[in-house]
């Protein structure tokens, strides 16, 4: 067994390189470690869209989307679920499970929906999240805490249901994402991502103040129905998979309440902890692996290009369709109460970005 060694944020990685697989899509999830590396060296992070004309109210749309505050009716699975927010697994039909995230005070259930529009309309990858009503036979009526008992029919308003960005997943082992200083390893010369898409997703990262960066919150995946005759994929691609703990204030436990769409944590926290050198302003979690990331120019320059494409309209639906203003008053908020207010907010932090130029 022959080993390679890549320096990652000052530390060196050794990667065992392994002979690669040969049995297809399924084998992605089994990877050697030498294999991903290559996987993640010829990442892409950004594909274009049309940023002016994405519909941010109606969200990414094909099989399985659902229209804003739609009711949703299913039958419960009994499914350990993990994290720490609330979350279970209802059958649409035999053929359709989905995840559900619920409860008026969690802030998962309006967080992931805005964030993951954001970045769907900006062209980076996330998973498509719909804001809806759901009607669950058979549930607990706090099916993420107890079990039993079961009751005919449980209404959970309001819940945000999961439906995974399309592609097969890279990994070594199950939920080992990947970490924020693995960008790095991503070459543009092995046709991977240039270094200004990977900085304006880390400046975005920041912008929207991700604070549970840990591995298993992104994803690598193939995008390609089939796999070469090496096992390797010819299309890979690094996304956020989970974003429930955004629009807040980034902090080391993660706290729901206030890493979690938190008006006056998030209006208040400026993108930059050095705007002379560019330092995005994100400390990392006691579980994260993004920390006050340094953004090139031209990394700065791309994420501003893409958020001016942004109408006052867009950002309208984005706050309204992920409901922000009725987390504000769950929590009890003095402020973002009102969409107008989260628009703002935005505004002010795009300008931010918009307005500084970085070292080069």
């Amino acid at each position: 067994m022959l080993g390679i060694a890549i320096t990652v944020a000052g530390a060196v990685v050794v990667h065992a390189q392994l002979a690669p697989s040969k049995r297809g899509l399924s084998s992605l999830e089994h990877l050697t470690s030498m294999a991903r590396l290559a996987a993640i060296r010829r990442a892409q992070v950004w594909r274009p869209t049309d940023v002016a004309a994405m519909d941010i109210k109606a969200g990414p749309q094909g099989p399985g989307a659902f229209a804003p505050n739609e009711t949703v009716t299913c039958d419960y699975v009994d499914k350990a679920m993990s994290g720490g927010s609330p979350k279970f697994d209802c059958a649409i039909n035999a053929e359709d499970e989905v995840k559900v995230k619920y409860g008026q005070s969690n802030g998962e259930v309006y967080a992931e929906v805005g964030a993951t529009r954001l970045l769907w309309a900006l062209g980076f990858g996330a998973d498509r999240m719909y804001p809806v009503n759901v009607a669950c036979h058979g549930c607990p009526a706090d099916p993420f805490r107890a079990h039993q008992p079961r009751q005919d029919l449980v209404v959970f308003d309001p819940a945000a249901i999961e439906r995974r960005m399309s592609g097969k997943t890279i990994e070594t082992r199950p939920d080992t994402g990947w970490a924020w200083p693995e960008l790095d390893l991503v070459s543009e010369a092995a046709g991977g991502a240039p270094r200004a898409h990977r900085d304006a997703l880390k400046l975005l990262a920041v912008v929207i103040q991700h604070t549970d960066s840990k591995p298993a919150q992104q994803r690598l995946v193939c995008l390609a129905k089939q796999v070469q005759e090496d096992g390797s994929c010819p299309e890979t691609f690094m996304m956020l998979d989970d974003v429930g703990l955004t629009f807040g204030k980034a902090n080391v436990l993660n706290r729901n309440v206030l890493g979690s769409v938190n008006y006056d944590g998030w209006s208040k926290t400026p993108v930059w902890k050095d705007s002379d050198r560019c330092v995005g302003n994100l400390p990392k979690s006691a579980s994260g692996t993004l920390e006050f990331p340094v953004v090139t120019e031209e990394g700065r320059k791309f994420l501003a290009g893409l958020l001016t494409q942004l109408s006052d309209a867009q950002l309208h639906d984005l706050f309204e369709v992920a409901r922000f203003p009725l987390r504000s008053k769950i929590i009890g908020a003095k402020h973002g109460t009102t969409v107008e207010e989260w628009v703002e907010a935005f505004k002010h932090k795009r300008d931010e970005v918009v307005s500084r130029t970085c070292p080069s």
